[in-house]
């Protein structure tokens, strides 16, 4: 079930009673992060060696403590930013610069408060498929507003809506410009516990039914059991008696729970207090937070 980036793969589960451990599958590269590293200061870059492969169709979650360096890489991923060395490859090609093959959807819902969400989600397919009919425009984004189960708020300007209403209209977005692959940053992070569990149902439902490869950071152990098919374990950049250690991709852990898994029944599935022990675990004693 553990798998870690260097030494910990096929590691015993810490309980006796745990499923015998099991080797995540072989990644096909759909996306590819090779000797990822960013620096602000030469000597102590923030993350060195970070490598790590996405299948296509993979939902995977990165949690690590503030600073070490989650955003970053997805910044890089989403061409908003460059690392100091290494490179990612997406479909067979170098990631450089944003693209519309890569959706983003931040805590910050982002949305242009002077139009209406049929307005703002038109806005981002009229980009996609500039040669589309205003028709067509309008047909795609009415379809995307319903999946997220908000028509008949279809007309009205985000500040006629609430936070979750407004992470919506972003998934929503995102979704809508078919993009190759959905990254998230803490798209949740800032909404209630009630509207966050709706609209992680929701995800799940969209992203089994498109079969979209996500990229997703949270804080938020419970919602990368419930929604990660492997979860990304980073550590910070630490002083050692041997000098700085820079942070970096410190286990990767395959989720062996079924992927029609809900959040009623996630805590009565067994090997859940397991694997949440074991990220737990690692967070509080093994991640080296500053």
């Amino acid at each position: 079930m553990w798998s870690d980036a260097s030494a910990r793969e096929g590691a015993a589960l810490p309980q006796a009673h745990a499923p015998a451990p099991t080797k995540a599958p072989q990644m096909t590269g759909f996306l590819q992060v090779e000797n990822l590293a960013k620096a602000y200061q030469a000597d102590k870059p923030v993350f060195a060696d970070v490598s790590f492969a996405i299948d296509k169709g993979e939902f995977v979650c990165i949690i690590g403590h503030s600073g070490c360096g989650k955003t970053t890489i997805l910044n890089v991923l989403a061409g908003l930013d460059t690392a100091t060395s290494g490179h990612c490859f997406m479909d067979g090609r170098e990631i450089a610069g944003p693209s519309l093959e890569r959706g983003v959807v931040f805590q910050s819902h982002a949305l242009m408060p002077w139009l209406t969400v049929r307005q703002n989600i038109a806005f981002a397919v009229k980009s996609r498929w500039p040669d589309w009919s205003r028709a067509q425009i309008n047909a795609h984004a009415e379809k995307f507003v319903a999946l997220v189960g908000l028509s008949p708020a279809i007309d009205k300007k985000p500040s006629q809506l609430s936070g979750g209403m407004k992470q919506r209209v972003g998934i929503a977005r995102a979704f809508a410009i078919q993009p190759k692959m959905l990254l998230l940053d803490e798209p949740f992070g800032a909404l209630d516990a009630l509207t966050r569990g709706t609209i992680q149902d929701e995800l799940m439902g969209i992203v089994r039914e498109t079969h979209q490869t996500v990229f997703m950071i949270t804080h938020d152990v419970d919602e990368a059991i419930l929604l990660a098919d492997r979860i990304l374990l980073m550590s910070n950049g630490t002083e050692t008696p041997s000098g700085y250690k820079p942070g970096g991709m410190a286990e990767v852990v395959a989720n062996p729970l079924p992927r029609s898994r809900t959040r009623a029944q996630l805590h009565h599935l067994d090997g859940y207090y397991d694997l949440r022990n074991h990220i737990v675990d690692f967070l509080v004693s093994r991640a080296k937070a500053h």
